[in-house]
């Protein structure tokens, strides 16, 4: 062989790995889908602690590469660095451990003041059974539909979790579809809010809520993880995680665990989480008809969630006396997506009166919300698992 045959060969075999030669339509689309992700991340300001990861890892997942190569670089190649690290997500434990994070951040405050509020983000749930219903009917299996349902919650790590357990093979779609409707609180909310509420409503002022102690506070983890684990003990691994971080956060003797499982530990696992779920959306996984419907069903889910939320809050005031009726403005809280959702009740109160602050009453409902989808994750993968 000349030394010309011997470089001829040698390029074209260079040239049949690169991704330009691997490259395909549906490759293109995923790439402009990530790209419009980290748009959305850094012009618009949608969430993004999430979008920016999820966005990069769409990048990496969708650029073409030889897979008959053997060279272990694609995340569903056993193995591969992008494969180790999504374990965490096909596995399910990244789920638990950033609800420690969330919980070490939450301040349980406006529940623990006005416990009722427990049944608006109790109500919000009914978003996720509406729309199991819908995928049986659609042809989902118990199970799918079950992983795709729970989008309703607005919950990206229950989503996650709960999809690892019953559904992997729909996770990227679920898990996408969970994080694009938390990022689009701003938008979709608002006008469902509007449409089912009366001028006179979103008038409605709400009484300051009373003082908490730190007893309270305290014996509010323990007694939240014992009654809603007795009920539901598949909840364990995202309510167990929740309560301790809340623990940790509240006891006064932990600081710096609570301060390390709310900054460091949530935001390292936050980009490995983003990332993975991200670069799992590979387009040959990804763009399929059943993906289309994943969307539409998660949509549905999160309106009827929203909406049946701010319903409960309008037929809850039939039997609430004048003075501590609801403000149905925060009845939107009740989806888990803290604390994006309390702040848009409080806009929307303040645009139609600027002295109506709303936003501490709207947090009892946000992170009852957050309980709440975590419960119905466990019901869901305790009838289906």
């Amino acid at each position: 062989m000349s030394f010309s045959e011997f470089l001829m060969d040698n390029l074209q075999q260079f040239w049949h790995l690169t991704g330009f030669y691997n490259a395909t339509w549906e490759h293109f689309v995923m790439l402009a889908v990530g790209l419009f992700f980290i748009w959305l991340a850094i012009k618009k300001d949608f969430e993004p602690m999430l979008l920016v990861p999820i966005g990069f890892g769409m990048l990496i997942g969708n650029i073409p590469f030889n897979g008959e190569a053997g060279l272990e670089i694609g995340i569903y190649e056993q193995g591969s660095v992008l494969n180790i690290l999504y374990n965490g997500v096909s596995a399910g434990w990244y789920p638990p451990l950033i609800f420690l994070g969330i919980g070490a951040m939450t301040d349980f405050t406006a529940l623990i003041a006005n416990p009722k509020l427990m049944l608006v983000g109790a109500a919000a749930q009914f978003g996720i059974f509406g729309a199991y219903m819908v995928a049986l009917l659609l042809g989902f299996a118990p199970d799918q539909a079950g992983a795709i349902a729970i989008i309703g919650g607005a919950d990206g790590p229950t989503a996650i979790f709960l999809s690892s357990k019953l559904a992997p093979n729909l996770m990227g779609a679920i898990a996408v579809s969970a994080y694009s409707y938390m990022a689009l609180v701003p938008v979709i909310q608002p006008p469902i809010m509007r449409l089912l509420t009366t001028k006179h409503e979103r008038l409605i002022k709400m009484k300051p809520a009373r003082a908490v102690s730190q007893n309270e506070k305290i014996i509010f983890p323990i007694v939240g993880l014992l009654l809603t684990c007795f009920v539901v003990p598949s909840g364990i691994p995202l309510l167990g995680m929740l309560f301790f971080g809340n623990l940790l956060r509240e006891c006064g003797v932990t600081t710096r665990l609570a301060k390390t499982a709310s900054n460091a530990l949530t935001d390292i696992v936050t980009i490995l989480l983003g990332m993975t779920v991200g670069a799992s959306t590979q387009a040959s996984e990804f763009l399929t008809t059943q993906t289309i419907g994943i969307f539409a069903l998660g949509f549905m889910a999160f309106i009827i969630a929203s909406a049946s939320g701010v319903l409960f809050v309008k037929l809850f005031n039939l039997v609430l006396p004048k003075a501590k009726k609801i403000n149905p403005l925060i009845g939107n809280a009740g989806v888990s997506a803290v604390p994006m959702s309390a702040r848009i009740s409080n806009n929307l109160g303040l645009q139609y009166d600027p002295s109506n602050y709303l936003l501490m009453h709207a947090m009892g409902p946000n992170v009852a919300g957050v309980i709440g989808s975590a419960v119905a994750a466990g019901v869901l993968l305790g009838f289906l698992a």
